[in-house]
């Protein structure tokens, strides 16, 4: 048995207070800033793996939502200026491309807004317990390949 409750694997190790507290904050502070305060909590704590670990997590997580977001919003206009081209212009009615790409874009970035919120709060309380928790897809391979490489 382990004397640490947390270590699940091997070069994991229970992390003190003041990591667990940097690791919180990487992740709750991102819910507000984007991937402003994980990258700095990132660069500030490099000697410490577990708040290294934990900011890279919501690092990759903000870097995906905002390259998502960024996608969505270039289809979005592209759509609307090419069906603004083709549109005739004696209706009343807008494009038929603004209802369909407008909701995606809305459903992409109200899911993904919901998403950050519920992943902040939840690895920020697993990170404050002394988790070693991963973000599905990604925190498997930030372990193994960029923290214990």
């Amino acid at each position: 048995m382990s004397s640490h409750p947390y270590a699940t694997g091997p070069g994991l190790y229970e992390p003190t207070p003041d990591e667990k507290t940097f690791a919180l904050l990487a992740h709750v502070l991102g819910i507000f800033s984007g991937f402003i305060a994980p990258l700095v909590f990132f660069l500030v704590k490099r000697d410490s793996k577990f708040v290294s670990f934990h900011a890279l997590q919501s690092l990759a997580w903000h870097i995906i939502y905002f390259i998502c977001i960024f996608g969505a919003f270039i289809v979005f206009f592209v759509s609307m200026i090419a069906s603004g081209a083709f549109h005739d212009r004696s209706s009343a009615q807008p494009p038929i491309a603004f209802f369909g790409f407008f909701g995606m874009v809305w459903l992409i970035a109200i899911g993904g807004g919901i998403l950050n919120i519920v992943l902040g709060i939840v690895f920020g309380i697993k990170a404050h317990k002394g988790e070693w928790a991963e973000f599905p897809v990604l925190g498997g391979w930030i372990l193994r390949k960029i923290i214990f490489s």
